[in-house]
């Protein structure tokens, strides 16, 4: 039961990794010291999906899922819960390249606002 549990834990702190690599530099527009965490993020989770390697966090959730009496699975986290909702089958690796570039390349585009932001002069108000 408690690897059953923790196997979930890890599946959701992986989900939400995921998400905070796509969107935490839409946090740093809000608050700028997000991006003192989103960007080794950023670069970590780009590097996983362009050179199409495996997440520790997976093999880590199979290792508890076979622990708990469940089946693990073969490939990443992408691969396994995202990849058949979102992508069409048989991710290449164009498509993993492409993906991290778009990746790396909206980000910019959120941290370039955010530094043009930061050498705005500061409005005061009236």
């Amino acid at each position: 039961m408690i690897y059953h549990v923790l196997a979930d834990l890890v599946l959701l702190a992986h989900a939400l990794f995921i998400a905070f690599v796509i969107f935490g530099g839409l946090l740093a527009l809000w608050r700028r010291q997000f991006m003192w965490w989103h960007l080794p993020a950023l670069a970590w989770g780009a590097t996983v999906v362009g050179l199409g390697w495996i997440c520790p966090l997976t093999p880590l959730e199979n290792t508890l899922r076979e622990l708990a009496g469940q089946q693990g699975y073969s490939g990443s986290f992408i691969e396994h819960y995202v990849l058949l909702a979102i992508y069409p089958p048989g991710l290449t690796r164009t498509v993993q390249i492409v993906l991290a570039t778009a990746l790396v390349v909206g980000n910019g585009l959120v941290y370039t606002i955010v530094i043009a932001r930061r050498h705005r002069p500061h409005r005061t108000k009236p």
